[in-house]
């Protein structure tokens, strides 16, 4: 991996030569769109009747249904959340950090069974985007799979598009060995189990998680993109932008929740990913003690927001504020530094 930042340094976007800007205007027509982007967004959702993705999470008692929204969506500290209250009723939640990041999460309660006659199937599969299901790794999860397949069998019946995503929750302190093994496990029971039922055509994906690390923003980020219709449009205009300035890897960030909206068609490399996840961690820390002005409620992030961290193994993190809410995260050689006036006329003009 990568090794930790030894120093960053703030450059000045302005001070760059002419000539950059001739090759700045051949790319301006495509990838300059990122804000444009984010702002077309907003007014296709502020058009009447519009209906936002819905992602349900079930699962059994003491899942970690409720410390995984708590920890990625309101930013709680995975050691307070063992003084959670199992949920007793399905929480329904806005989520509306940003016109791209705005959809309701329904949280269930443990105890929730699609088999009761009080369960409404309709009402609640036939809205949703994504269903996601968590799994406790750390405890007997025959129990859990058997509900996860019935539940996959009735919700399927009713909404034939809908995503379902297995957490297979609570990895934190077992061996990479284990985790896969865990993984190929559950995967195939209920992949078989399914394909039993006639039910091969359901669309899911497993992922290892845990609270303490951050594949669980990661592996919540690739659920929220699938439910995202700009996917594709940002994706092109990311991959059109690390082509134009050189860059090794590049993120669309949700500053609240550190969920990465879109990236481009790259891999993603883990290591990378908590790197660019982690800068906007410093930047807002250091933007708390140095740059808040009267109001210290209001998130330390605006169109002045722009960092610059040089690490020891010649590559740099550079951030660029796109919208209230967004930042780009990229990942580049310090060889192409002289850049950065590109990349701050591709995301702003």
């Amino acid at each position: 991996g990568y090794d930790t930042p030894t120093g960053g340094s703030y450059t000045d976007p302005h001070m760059f030569s002419a000539a950059r800007y001739d090759g700045a205007a051949e790319s301006a027509g495509h990838a300059h769109t990122l804000a444009d982007e984010e702002a077309s967004v907003h007014s296709a959702a502020s058009m009447g009747g519009a209906r936002l993705p819905r992602i349900l999470v079930m699962g059994l008692r003491r899942s970690g249904k409720t410390s995984i929204f708590k920890v990625v969506f309101h930013k709680m500290s995975p050691h307070e959340t063992l003084f959670l209250e199992s949920t007793s009723k399905t929480n329904k939640h806005h989520v509306q950090n940003s016109s791209v990041v705005d959809l309701k999460v329904w949280d269930f309660a443990g105890t929730a069974d699609v088999d009761e006659p009080s369960f409404k199937l309709q009402e609640t599969f036939e809205p949703a985007g994504a269903l996601l299901f968590v799994i406790d790794a750390q405890d007997d999860y025959h129990a859990a799979i058997a509900r996860l397949v019935n539940t996959i069998d009735k919700a399927f019946r009713v909404n034939r598009g809908l995503y379902f995503e297995v957490f297979i929750h609570k990895v934190d302190g077992v061996s990479e060995d284990r985790k896969l093994e865990l993984q190929r496990d559950i995967s195939h029971q209920v992949t078989s189990s399914l394909y039993d039922r006639g039910l091969e055509e359901a669309n899911i994906a497993f992922y290892l998680s845990s609270i303490y690390d951050h594949s669980v923003n990661e592996n919540v980020s690739k659920v929220v993109q699938k439910l995202v219709p700009q996917l594709g449009m940002l994706e092109n205009l990311l991959d059109i932008l690390i082509s134009n300035c050189r860059m090794e890897k590049a993120f669309l960030f949700d500053v609240l929740t550190k969920i990465y909206i879109a990236t481009d068609s790259q891999p993603v490399d883990v290591e990378s990913f908590e790197l660019c996840s982690d800068m906007i961690d410093v930047v807002l820390d250091v933007s708390c003690i140095y740059g808040q002005e009267n109001d210290t409620e209001a998130l330390p992030f605006d169109e002045r927001s722009s960092s610059i961290i040089k690490l020891n193994n010649g590559r740099v993190l550079c951030l660029r504020e796109v919208s209230k809410y967004l930042a780009l995260v990229c990942l580049m050689r310090a060889d192409n530094l002289e850049l950065q006036g590109l990349i701050e006329y591709n995301v702003h003009t």
